[in-house]
């Protein structure tokens, strides 16, 4: 026991301080992830809602191959191709050697585009629950789109979504240990870290779970409480 509480204490040779700020490197890179995912995802739900093709046939193609495909090879793709391209570029303006994207903004895109197919299908979804008598009201006290959506839609949209974005958010908050395969040190990469330099392996990996279920267990309260707010004073089924 007292050789756990040194390895986990803030003292010397202690790394607490470490893996709680890998933490925080974790929390802010699926935050930023999920907030960019939310933006394709409202994006991606209005393309599938359109009765124009192309914008149709383009959403849909969009949540079909990043629910289809390996979040890992989604990571992958983008920092590797993106290196190459930037790479490339470096090299026409005169630049010479390998440039890599930066990791913590790699990690954040690739996040936000794959939370935002799923998203995508929460908002639709959503959207689609709002009863068409809410539509009607907007027309009849003459609201122009933006105002319908912005002051009648969207809130009671949202009613609906934040069950199907918690969920959402824990498959974030998951996904963000992926991002370590390109060399971001947040919590999941600090405790490999940890292990191999203390060869104690089974310490660290509970620990970086504890951690983890701390951040979604307060992170899914934040979600509850948002969605009773939400409905509050409502009938809610």
């Amino acid at each position: 026991m007292t050789h756990i509480s040194h390895l986990l204490g803030f003292g010397q040779g202690g790394w607490a301080a470490a893996l709680l700020l890998a933490s925080g490197v974790t929390l802010s890179l699926s935050i930023l992830g999920f907030l960019l995912g939310a933006i394709f995802g409202a994006l991606a739900a209005g393309g599938r809602l359109s009765s124009r093709l192309v914008p149709a046939g383009l959403a849909k193609a969009y949540g079909t191959v990043f629910r289809g495909i390996p979040d890992l090879l989604t990571i992958y793709l983008l920092y590797y191709g993106g290196s190459i391209a930037l790479t490339q570029l470096g090299k026409f303006l005169g630049s010479a050697g390998f440039i890599g994207l930066p990791t913590f903004a790699t990690g954040v895109l690739a996040i936000g585009i794959i939370s935002g197919a799923y998203q995508g299908e929460v908002y639709r979804g959503a959207y689609q629950a709002v009863d068409l008598g809410q539509f009607d009201a907007c027309r009849a006290l003459g609201l122009s789109p933006y105002q319908s959506l912005r002051l009648v839609i969207v809130p009671q949209l949202m009613r609906h979504a934040l069950p199907g974005l918690g969920n959402v958010w824990q498959l974030v908050l998951k996904d963000s240990a992926l991002i370590s395969v390109i060399g971001l040190v947040e919590l999941m990469r600090k405790a490999q870290i940890g292990a191999g330099s203390t060869r104690e392996p089974f310490i660290f990996y509970i620990a970086a779970a504890v951690l983890y279920f701390i951040i979604a267990a307060v992170t899914a309260s934040v979600f509850r409480y948002s969605e009773a707010r939400a409905w509050r004073g409502m009938i809610h089924a």
